[in-house]
Formats: structure tokens, sequence, C-alpha cells
């Protein structure tokens, strides 16, 4: 009997960590924190539900830190097993998990100095640079679609999610007993419109499926329409005289939005003069995907020649200026208009782009353009929501910039895509467990299965399962 159980990204989008028993082994697939405020740091801070130490081995879906970002702690608490991963993801995981852990010192000791003038116990980082370090070492990468024994009777094989670079679909596969048993879980299914990766690959047979519902609730406007509304954003800030601030998340969001800024440029459509790209992770990341280049789709085959090269992101879009030291990231800051600014983090919890709202969101003329995803509990999602008056960095905030939000260029499947790759799972159908989306938007697209004969679960967290 094989046994499951939701201990992450169940009636919301982060965390994603589930824990599966089979044949007297433990599997971990993913662990990913928690984002959205002081609930979510709370959830970080709380002890593992299992003795990490048992844990025979990870399965890691991608290097998204909400997949991703737990793992120096497990390793910190004991867990020495191997971490499977696809050989795209072994060199992002290295990059977001060093920046975590240097982020986590950070913020541990500007919070420490609020404790100790208010007499509180002071924290630890959940984790350091010398455990990721180690935890690093056991690293298992593999190649997608390619069937890899984890543990004895026990094989992962890892399918092209399409979602950010070396972002995979996981296929666990229980090979002892009288029956094989497969598990699938989704990861996080790409937007069919990926300027750079491919469709994701479509899997035909299951007895569990866990499939993300990040967009369960609705469906992206088309890319055309996307692409208008962004020249026009564009355009319409060039007029005014402001600065276009894209908050973006480092990995796989910030690679599509130079792709698309270096179509209009090259199209005679950009009318910014310089693109600024404010985030030494982002563009550390964009090398990366420069070496893996051949993971790219044919789409554009002259993109997928420049891209092959060291300085291929700014041969495609030549006013890219890298933004890395931060002084260079204070200077952006003294230009008033005619600028393109992006930076993470993609839901505006920290980083530099906090700095550049800062300077522009009390501005009538600046134009603020969402890209991605904004969490409960996060300032992305509180300006997303129309939200005037708020605190940032100390400094009270009115906001005067035009707020936007660009769904079509989203890196996430939404209903219709999801319920398509769905449908390709032949009778009988696998037990459907819907995850990783808010709670309306898993609803919406239950409905969505309920009307095509299919039933779907919504997990608790805690909740276990047998098969």
């Amino acid at each position: 009997m094989n046994k499951l159980t939701f201990l992450g990204a169940t009636g919301q989008v982060t965390g994603s960590c589930y824990l599966l028993e089979s044949n007297n082994k433990r599997i971990l697939i993913d662990c990913g924190i928690f984002q959205g405020g002081k609930a979510a740091d709370k959830q970080n801070r709380s002890r593992f539900t299992f003795k990490p130490s048992d844990i025979d081995a990870v399965v890691l879906s991608h290097a998204h830190l909400d997949h991703s970002g737990r793992l120096p702690q497990l390793y910190k608490d004991g867990f020495r097993g191997d971490l499977f991963l696809t050989e795209g993801s072994f060199h992002l995981l290295d990059l977001l998990l060093k920046d975590a852990a240097l982020l986590q010192l950070r913020d541990t000791e500007w919070e420490n100095k609020r404790r100790q003038r208010s007499g509180k116990k002071l924290l630890e980082p959940l984790y350091t640079l010398e455990d990721v370090e180690a935890l690093l070492q056991l690293r298992k990468p593999t190649a997608y679609r390619e069937p890899t024994e984890i543990v004895p009777g026990l094989s992962v094989t890892f399918h092209d999610a399409g979602h950010i670079l070396g972002s995979a679909i996981v296929e666990l596969k229980s090979n002892k007993g009288p029956q094989q048993k497969t598990l699938v879980f989704s990861g996080d299914l790409g937007n069919r419109h990926s300027p750079l990766l491919y469709d994701p690959d479509q899997l035909t047979k299951a007895d569990i499926l866990l499939l993300e519902s990040t967009y369960g609730d609705r469906d992206h406007k088309p890319l055309d329409t996307t692409l208008d509304e962004l020249r026009e954003i564009l355009i319409a800030a060039q007029e005014n005289g402001g600065n276009v601030i894209i908050p973006s998340f480092a990995v796989g969001r910030t690679q599509d939005l130079i792709y698309w800024l270096g179509k209009l440029y090259r199209e005679g459509a950009l009318p910014q003069q310089q693109v600024f790209l404010d985030s030494p992770m982002a563009i550390e990341a964009s090398k990366i995907y420069d070496d893996h280049s051949h993971l790219f789709n044919d789409d554009d085959p002259e993109f997928k020649h420049i891209a092959k090269r060291k300085d291929g992101w700014q041969t495609w879009l030549p006013n890219l200026v890298y933004s890395e030291s931060t002084e260079d990231s204070m200077a952006i800051n003294r230009i008033a208009g005619g600028s393109i600014v992006i930076a993470g983090s993609g839901m505006c919890t920290g980083g530099r782009i906090r700095h550049h709202l800062k300077y522009n969101l009390w501005r009538r003329d600046a134009h603020v353009v969402f890209v991605g995803f904004q969490a409960q509990g996060t300032l992305g999602r509180t300006l997303v929501e129309g939200q005037k008056d708020l605190k940032i960095l100390g400094s009270k905030i009115h906001v005067q910039a035009t707020i936007h939000t660009l769904g079509g260029l989203s890196a996430h499947a939404d209903q219709s895509q999801l319920l398509r790759w769905a449908s390709a799972f032949k009778d009988p159908k696998p037990r459907l467990y819907l995850i990783h989306g808010e709670l309306n938007a898993s609803h919406s697209l239950r409905t969505c299965f309920h009307r095509s004969g299919w039933d779907a679960s919504l997990p608790e967290v805690g909740q276990t399962i047998e098969f």
C-alpha cells in the first residue's frame, strides 16, 4: 500500500511539499517555502511534521523557491538522502538557494535589531550558506524522459513542464507488489504561449494525479492582445514622461520579458531608451539560460542562435543595461522618467523592487506592470487590489501611479489549458487532487471537472490518502 500526505500548497499557491511512503521508503516531492506575509513566515519557521533524517530521497519539480526553498532547512534538520532534479534545475537551484540564504541572514539581522530593542527572543536564520552548500552536494541531475530508480522499487521520470528552464512534470512509478502504481504531479504547468520553452509534455496514464490550479478560475488574455496592451503602456509612459516599473521573478519571467521587449525593439516599437535589469540574480539566471539554450523551442531561430552567445540577451535587446551593484541600483532612482526597470522580487515581498516602488508609486506619470501571480498577503497583491496608502521601507506612500496586470505573460497554464492537459488521461481516469491554488481558483477548476464527469478533490494540509 502506498500513502501520500499533503504538507503544503493546499488551499494556497506556495509551500509545495508532499510525502510519499512506498515500499517502506519515504520520498519527499518538493520542499518549498511559503510566501505571503507574517503567516507564511510562521509556517516556514514551524518544525517539519516528519523526521527529516527518515526521508530517503527528495524529488524536485523545479527550482523556484516555493518548491525548493526549505531544502537547506531539511538538510539542517537531518536529511542526507539523494536529491533528484532535472539538468536544467541543477544550476538554477544553486543560484536561488544561495541568494535565499543571504536574504535569510540579512532579514534575520534586521528583525533581531527590532526584537532586541523590545526585549523579545532573538531569531536564527532558517538556514545558512553552509547548509545550502551541503545540500547541493546531494543533487542527482536527470535528463527529461529517462526513468531513474531513486530507491529500490520506485522510479522517477521527469517530463518537460514548460514553466521555467528545467521545470518538470514528475512521474513516480512503484514497481513492487502485484500491481504497478503511478503518481503524476503536474508541477507548475507552463503557459502554452511561452516564447522560449516547449509546451508541457502530455501524459496519459496515472493512478493518482496532483494538478496545480494557480489560474484555475480564469483564462489568460490572448497573447496578441497582451502584447498590444504592453505596447500601449510603454507608449503612454513615454508620452507622460514617467518610468515603467516591472516586478518580475528572476527566473523565467524576466527572461520572457527581455525576449518580448527585444521583439518590440527590433520592430521599432520600443520607445524607452534604456531597459534596466536591476537584479544580480536575474542577470545570473539569464546566463544559465544562455548555457541551456538547447532546451529552448524552435519558434524563433534567430533568437535561439543569438541566445548561444555569452552576451546573447544584450545582443537581442541592445538597450538592456545590467545593474549589478547597489550603487547602480540607487542611481536608477535618480531617473524621473523614460526608462523601464525590471527588478525582483516578483511579488514585491523584498529585493530592489521595493526601492523602485518607493520612488515611483507616488508619481502620477509612472506605470507599474505586474506580469505574474501575486499571492495573498504580498505587497504585489495589495497593489493589484487597488490599495492607495501604503508603507514601504519606512515611508508612507500614496499611490498615484497607474497599476497594470498582464496575465497573458504568465508562466502558468490557465483554466482552459489545465483542463485540456488533464483531458488526455485515459480511462480509467486517475484520482484527481487539485493543489497549488487559492481556494476560489481550486473550487472553480473542480466545478469544471465535475461538469465533465470527473471528480476532483481539494485536499487539506496534513491529509493522507492511500492507493
